[in-house]
């Protein structure tokens, strides 16, 4: 496992890998910091470029661009108080009234320092979780996995949101997913399923032009609806001073920033939950750190404490890594994006990453915490040029990105169909955002469906129906039945609680 460990940071310090990471991170600095774009969303416009890359290659592209995007997110949350990406609303608490104090040097300096610490931390529980995992994982067979998938959409369904119908909105979305991944062959039997008499669905629905059109083009329509994300000009000088006041500050509070990271560790492996409660819930845990009435009155004001703590949650992109590389359950939608970079390049995440593809699992770690260096290195000497960026008209930001979306979604099969389908799942995501249906359990669900069917095939040919008796099948069932209850067991005791207050 240590040559393994040494092989996957050569495999990321190759020129190619490094310059396509340095790439990435560029490009992830650059959609975190302009409001109204996405992480996912630029993953997505992303996977077609990776299709000649090798996978040491690809994932330096891609996961060097995303693991930067909350990092950079948080530089907008402090300076105009709008957050950059939704996993960063909860720097603006404090970062913006630090910001209005004149104090935004000192929150970038201590927002950028706690999540460079969030990082690595949630890569090095990455790393050691490795030879805990792979134990586990091996012993898992196709039963146990078909299991592990539903216990991951149940959760991601049931964590959507509170009250029964963001539980019931959540599931349909999870079955409206599994239903289009069935579109085509089936892939045990051959018989055509739902292409309408089509050749181009025989093979089913191509995965990019789906993720585009699902994932950026509402981004873009609620971009040109709400005109353009001008930020205002910025005071000389505002942007740097007291930068370095910040990193002593997150080095005063080193504890408290290594709880919050393992915080948003627990949370970026618990699937569908996501990285803006991973923010939340650091940040509570801040503010109980204040010892005095006076103190905690502080936050919300423009306690430095308030922007270590949501910035340390960075911590959750180590975590979500760890269900998306030793289950194949994406920890985020993100992750599940990511995992169609996996399916392109014909690597299946499972048991193969820690055997087959071990030096690629280490190399993760290493991408996460060498491109955030290079973010927070880089963001000492650019941030103030960055910034700039926040003020382009919006209608250039909306034709460039539509011109990605065509061309990434045409280069899929280069079939005009491609673009039908991007525009198509462009539509249905749009409805679903007015609509407040969820789009994490449709994207899993799509990703996953051709899994589960799978694994429920073998499993029912290997071991007919007796396989619903083995113990770690009904131990995970289980598991999935309390996540479904967990939303009205939670409003039930809320309701008692308030009823005996």
């Amino acid at each position: 496992m240590f040559d393994a460990f040494i092989e996957g940071l050569f495999m990321v310090l190759q020129w190619k890998a490094l310059l396509y990471l340095c790439i990435g991170v560029l490009l992830g600095y650059a959609v975190g910091i302009l409001p109204g774009l996405g992480g996912g969303t630029t993953l997505a416009l992303m996977l077609p470029f990776i299709y000649k890359m090798t996978p040491g290659e690809a994932f330096a592209f891609l996961l060097g661009m995303h693991s930067v995007v909350q990092t950079a997110g948080d530089i907008t949350s402090i300076l105009f108080g709008i957050p950059g990406e939704a996993t960063t609303v909860a720097m603006i608490v404090d970062g913006y009234p630090m910001s209005k104090k004149g104090e935004a040097g000192r929150a970038l300096g201590a927002g950028l320092s706690a999540s460079l610490i969030g990082v690595i931390i949630g890569a090095v529980v990455l790393l050691f979780s490795v030879p805990i995992v792979r134990p586990l994982v091996l012993s898992l067979g196709s039963p146990e996995m078909l299991m592990v998938i539903l216990l991951g959409l149940t959760c991601i369904s049931s964590l959507s949101g509170k009250g029964k119908r963001a539980l019931l909105l959540g599931l349909l979305s999870a079955g409206f997913g599994f239903l289009c991944s069935m579109v085509g062959q089936d892939r045990q039997a051959g018989i055509l399923r739902f292409t309408f008499g089509l050749l181009y669905l025989w093979n089913g629905l191509p995965l990019v032009p789906v993720m585009v059109g699902f994932f950026a083009l509402p981004e873009i329509i609620d971009l040109a609806i709400r005109g353009t994300s001008i930020a205002g000009k910025i005071p000389d000088g505002t942007l740097t001073k007291g930068v370095w006041d910040g990193v002593k500050d997150t080095f005063n509070n080193f504890w408290m920033t290594v709880r919050c990271s393992l915080i948003g560790v627990v949370i970026g492996i618990l699937p569908g939950i996501g990285g803006g409660v991973a923010q939340w819930l650091a940040y509570a845990h801040a503010t109980q750190s204040a010892k005095t009435k006076e103190e905690a009155a502080g936050f919300g004001k423009g306690d430095v404490r308030g922007v270590i703590g949501p910035g340390a949650s960075t911590g959750k992109e180590g975590g979500a890594l760890i269900p998306t590389v030793a289950f194949g359950i994406p920890g985020s939608s993100a992750m599940a994006i990511l995992m169609g970079a996996f399916f392109i390049l014909g690597i299946i995440p499972g048991p193969d990453m820690l055997t087959k593809y071990l030096p690629l699992t280490f190399s993760m770690v290493w991408i996460l915490v060498i491109a955030n260096i290079i973010t927070v290195a880089s963001s000492f000497f650019m941030i103030g040029h960055m910034a700039k960026l926040t003020l382009v008209r919006g209608h250039i930001m909306i034709a460039f990105i539509l011109l990605l979306c065509f061309i990434g979604s045409y280069c899929e099969n280069n079939h005009i169909g491609d673009v039908v389908v991007m525009l198509l799942f462009g539509w249905i995501g749009y409805l679903m955002v007015v609509y407040d249906f969820p789009r994490a359990p449709f994207i899993l669900a799509f990703i996953l469906g051709k899994m589960a069917e799978t694994y429920y095939y073998i499993s029912t040919t290997r071991y007919g129906f007796d396989w619903i008796y083995r113990p770690k099948v009904i131990a995970i069932f289980g598991l999935v039945i309390l996540a479904v209850l967990y939303p009205f067991i939670q409003n039930k005791l809320k309701f008692r609680k308030g009823a005996n207050a």
